[in-house]
């Protein structure tokens, strides 16, 4: 395992982004690489500091309050009876624990949920509320790594989806640019020009 790899294995997978970078293994890389400090994570809070610590073999710190405060972790839950359908938490999870559709009712997975809360900001009818994660969830290395790996197959699939745009998108500028290349008699003779002196040997 890499230093990143036993530090990443160290945090809470929460992906809340306190700590000021996207997820946990970004900041996990950044610790490795000495640009960010190890008291940043407030839902790692001081047990986690002075893991990291004794991983790193540092001195153990205070939580740095510009990154929030610790407190007890917490479940996300959607009053369906206030949700109007938006999508927008689903768009906020970054473990993918929230479902629904469009003007339909959402439901928060509580097994899948890190308590990250990136979804009560993004809620515009603050139907979402916090409650107690069970203790049995706060620390147990199965749920964070099943966090992690929700993570990683959303950050893939939103990748995917991105790449498959920005191809569709340039087919549709080419498709434009040729039509317009085509109905215009001096832009095709541009065009010709260029094809026939790109296929000139060099």
């Amino acid at each position: 395992m890499s230093l990143a790899d036993r530090i990443d294995a160290l945090l809470p997978q929460t992906q809340c982004e306190q700590c000021g970078y996207h997820g946990c293994r970004p900041y996990a890389e950044a610790i490795a690489r000495g640009e960010a400090g190890i008291n940043q994570c407030p839902p790692g809070g001081a047990a986690g500091i002075a893991r990291l610590a004794a991983l790193l073999d540092v001195p153990v710190l205070p939580l740095d309050p510009a990154h929030g405060v610790e407190k007890p972790r917490s479940l996300a839950r959607v009053v369906e009876a206030d949700c109007i359908g938006c999508t927008k938490c689903i768009q906020a999870c970054p473990v993918d624990a929230i479902v629904g559709s469009a003007k339909l009712i959402h439901t928060v997975i509580a097994d899948d949920c890190t308590g990250c809360e990136l979804c009560v900001p993004a809620c515009p009818v603050d139907c979402i509320v916090l409650e107690p994660m069970p203790l049995a969830q706060v620390n147990d290395p199965v749920h964070a790594d099943a966090a992690r790996l929700h993570f990683q197959q959303r950050e893939a699939r939103l990748a995917r989806e991105q790449a498959q745009r920005d191809s569709e998108l340039a087919a549709r500028k080419a498709a434009v640019d040729a039509a317009a290349t085509q109905s215009n008699p001096v832009l095709a003779a541009l065009a010709r020009a260029r094809a026939k002196q790109q296929g000139k040997p060099t």
